[in-house]
């Protein structure tokens, strides 16, 4: 058992981290960064857990089986403080919170581990917060920040980062996460994986739940259903219906655990009215869920988005071999899908349009992913457009 055993594909990354986490004076900060799914959190919590392992200095920490490893793993260490926002962006306030917590010193660790998990997603000015905590940090504390890439972090932050890149682990590596950690059986887990393109959390919650598989596939069918301009705005808003089902399936459980663990936290009568502190606290917990719904719903179109492009990017894959295309087609091999079991659809549609037309759809649907997550446009208005782009 170790800290490192569910990072897979991420070798290179694991050993620079495990030698980083033996040595007695490790680099005081750090950017790991890497497309989403790759496992940039998992990987910042696997660091945290070897750099507070209570294992001795003669043995390899990140052991996975003591109590300080236990307790970052599942969030609860003293020493470890991670922070991700289900908001739109990591608020100054919370950036402050952190540079005061980065003071104190470890209660019974070598080290105090400060996470960010969304680098990403701090302003300029919360980012400019941070910036002397990090480059002048108490002695014994370290900071980790995950963000997609060094792009997404202000450059005065990441000079003073050391930068280790996660790249999206192979298909094969995934199934077999899926299989041994989850019980998945293999063919579900290969497919969920491929259809996951990849993405660990979207593959586990894909090979679990079968009504997330078929909303995906009436996502990916999507372009069957476009002959026009009426076709096309129906299309649009299956879609957010669809992607606003997804999220409210995906909260739903957590937002009755967090809840149920609030009021065990309060003490909170079996039955009966809460006394008014207890309902104060229900509302504010209540209030953070419908902030983090409405980012659940914004992530989940991305999602849903990024899944309407795997189909075009199967269907450009199939044009570009078709033409001879050099390095699309593997030697010996057939051209691999994301949608494999659409296969004959796929090649039916790559066969009435162009690579061209099939680039400009993409392009296409790219441009509403930035609008929706950097814009306040109407998503279905947003959705409806694109649609009719893709006639």
């Amino acid at each position: 058992m170790s800290v490192w055993v569910d990072l897979q594909g991420q070798g290179p990354v694991v050993e620079q981290l495990r030698r980083a986490a033996q040595s007695s004076r490790p680099t005081h900060a750090w950017l790991l960064t890497g497309p989403p799914g790759s496992g940039r959190s998992n990987a910042a919590l696997a660091f945290a857990a070897a750099l507070v392992c209570d294992r001795g200095e003669l043995a390899e920490r990140g052991c996975g089986v003591c109590k300080a490893c236990h307790t970052t793993l599942a969030g609860t260490n003293a020493d470890v403080t991670f922070i991700a926002t289900e908001k739109t962006t990591i608020s100054i306030e919370e950036a402050r919170e952190l540079v005061r917590k980065a003071h104190d010193s470890p209660s019974s660790s070598r080290w105090r581990v400060m996470i960010v998990g969304d680098a990403d997603r701090m302003a300029e000015r919360t980012t400019n917060v941070l910036l002397k905590a990090i480059e002048e940090p108490p002695p014994r504390t370290i900071w980790i920040l995950c963000a997609p890439s060094p792009a997404d972090v202000l450059v005065t932050i990441r000079s003073r980062c050391r930068t280790l890149t996660l790249r999206l682990p192979p298909v094969e590596d995934v199934a077999a996460l899926l299989v041994r950690r989850d019980g998945i059986d293999p063919a579900l887990a290969l497919h969920a994986a491929r259809a996951a393109q990849s993405h660990i959390g979207i593959a586990r919650r894909l090979a679990s739940d079968a009504g997330a598989r078929e909303r995906r596939d009436a996502i990916v069918r999507l372009p069957f259903s476009l002959r026009d301009v009426s076709a096309a705005v129906r299309a649009a808003g299956n879609l957010l219906e669809l992607a606003q089902a997804e999220a409210s399936s995906s909260n739903e459980e957590r937002d009755i655990e967090d809840k149920a663990r609030l009021l065990a936290s309060l003490g909170a009568p079996e039955t009966g009215a809460l006394p008014p502190p207890m309902r104060a606290a229900v509302r504010a917990l209540e209030e953070d869920q419908k902030r983090r719904s409405k980012r659940s719903v914004t992530d989940q179109l991305d999602r849903a988005l990024t899944d309407l492009l795997s189909f075009y990017r199967d269907v450009l894959v199939l044009q570009l071999a078709a033409r001879g295309g050099s390095g699309v087609v593997p030697p010996g091999g057939a051209v691999e899908l994301v949608n494999e079991s659409l296969r004959d659809h796929v090649a039916e549609f790559a066969g009435r349009a162009r690579p061209e037309s099939t680039l400009a759809r993409m392009d296409s649907i790219n441009a509403v992913r930035r609008r929706l997550t950097t814009t306040n446009v109407s998503p279905l208005l947003a959705l409806e457009a694109m649609a009719v782009s893709l006639l």
